[in-house]
């Protein structure tokens, strides 16, 4: 996405010699995919950022993932996750569960009350989805607030941590790509500007503030990075000399944001729109799509909810965050469940929801979907809030009888 910003104190011309305020040099870091022929950000520290004094294993546990086997459509209860008060003591980092996976993205939930430690996913960007509560996403390029309904979009590689701001659980949806994670290509010109048929543009995004004046004192950072284990998913933690949250100044088009749902405008027609319609975000083999309140199929015989359909090329996941899911009446699905529905599996409405739907003229509905292009598989923390019914349930929730 090339929106060019600049924060803080940066030189002229670039690699040429910036002085820090108190005297002596700052040390620049150029921030580049693709092997430095795609976006960049260049930062400028106060200290060497490479500067590490300790490193050891940090135990991520619980990664790895189970086939969905035999094939079924899956309802998960995340809010199931984290009953009581123990999210006060988790952080948004450490406290994640695996829902569901692939070797292209993974799919986590957390309800959080805890500051994380400062990290950094080495494997690629995330897109973190508020589902409700408060916090700060603290960078070293500035601070982003974040609340409920936000979409923050972290680069690879970029150093943070998220703080909770409220006395509430700051329940957070994670994202993790094997790659990039940007704007669909379509909604972009060949220069990477936002085009008016977009649902939503520059103006919508909300890109980091001043960037931060960490101390000196040595800080540890968690790392995620690839590894020859299962799940391929490894992690470190590097105790740096001094704290890395001490960048005078930055410039460049790659950055975190954030980006809330309420900003995005719904593309709606006469009869009932195809996914893609409500796309937001494409990554490596999946992409993102939010479902938000809006006014719907006005052709005098639509049928508002979606038909029954096939994902011949993809599992589809469903994060129910708000509002009612027309098409789900009756299922048990409600705001924190998330839906699997995979390639192999004709579904649709439930039953009753398909003829009721007509004359409907709005939606009160907040989702997120990810359409995946490889099989998913269930991580630890679907497994343990799965609802046993859901399958059977467009057939009256008559489960097959075991001989």
């Amino acid at each position: 996405m090339a929106h060019y910003q600049q924060r803080g104190s940066i030189p002229p011309k670039r690699h040429t010699r910036h002085g820090r305020p108190e005297g002596g040099i700052c040390y620049e870091e150029l921030m580049g995919e693709e092997g430095f022929v795609s976006n960049s950000a260049l930062l400028y520290h106060r200290r060497p950022p490479s500067a590490i004094v300790d490193a050891r294993a940090w135990e991520l546990g619980r990664q790895l993932r189970q086939p969905n086997r035999p094939l079924l459509a899956r309802h998960l209860r995340l809010h199931e996750l984290f009953p009581g008060k123990e999210w006060k003591a988790l952080d948004a980092v450490t406290g994640r569960r695996v829902v569901l996976g692939n070797d292209d993205v993974r799919i986590s939930y957390v309800a959080c009350g805890a500051p994380s430690p400062l990290y950094r996913d080495a494997i690629g960007d995330e897109c973190v989805f508020v589902e409700g509560g408060n916090g700060l996403l603290e960078t070293a390029f500035g601070p982003v607030g974040l609340g409920p309904g936000d979409y923050a979009v972290i680069p690879r590689g970029t150093l943070h941590r998220i703080v909770p701001s409220s006395n509430e659980a700051l329940r957070l949806y994670c994202i993790e790509s094997s790659g990039h994670i940007a704007p669909p290509k379509r909604y972009l010109s060949r220069f990477g500007q936002f085009l008016e048929h977009s649902p939503y543009c520059e103006r919508d995004l909300r890109p980091p503030g001043d960037p931060p004046d960490g101390g000196g004192e040595p800080a540890e950072v968690y790392v995620k990075h690839r590894a020859p284990v299962p799940g391929g998913v490894g992690g470190s933690i590097h105790v740096m000399a001094s704290h890395p949250f001490d960048v005078v100044g930055w410039d460049g088009c790659l950055y975190p944001y954030a980006f809330n749902v309420a900003d995005f405008e719904p593309i709606t027609g006469r009869v009932h729109q195809p996914p893609p319609a409500h796309q937001v975000f494409e990554g490596p083999r999946f992409v993102i799509c939010n479902f938000v309140p809006r006014k719907v199929d006005y052709h005098p015989g639509a049928i508002p909810v979606p038909y029954y359909h096939s994902n011949v090329d993809s599992d589809e996941v469903m994060f129910y965050s708000g509002g009612e899911y027309r098409a789900r009446s009756g299922s048990g699905i409600g705001p924190g469940s998330v839906s699997l529905h995979p390639a192999g599996f004709v579904h649709g409405p439930q039953a009753g929801a398909y003829e009721s739907s007509t004359g409907t003229e709005a939606v009160d509905e907040l989702a997120v979907m990810i359409d995946a292009h490889r099989p998913l598989e269930l991580g630890e923390g679907g497994l343990s809030c799965e609802d046993p019914g859901y399958a059977w349930s467009w057939a009256g929730g008559r489960a097959p009888e075991r001989r």
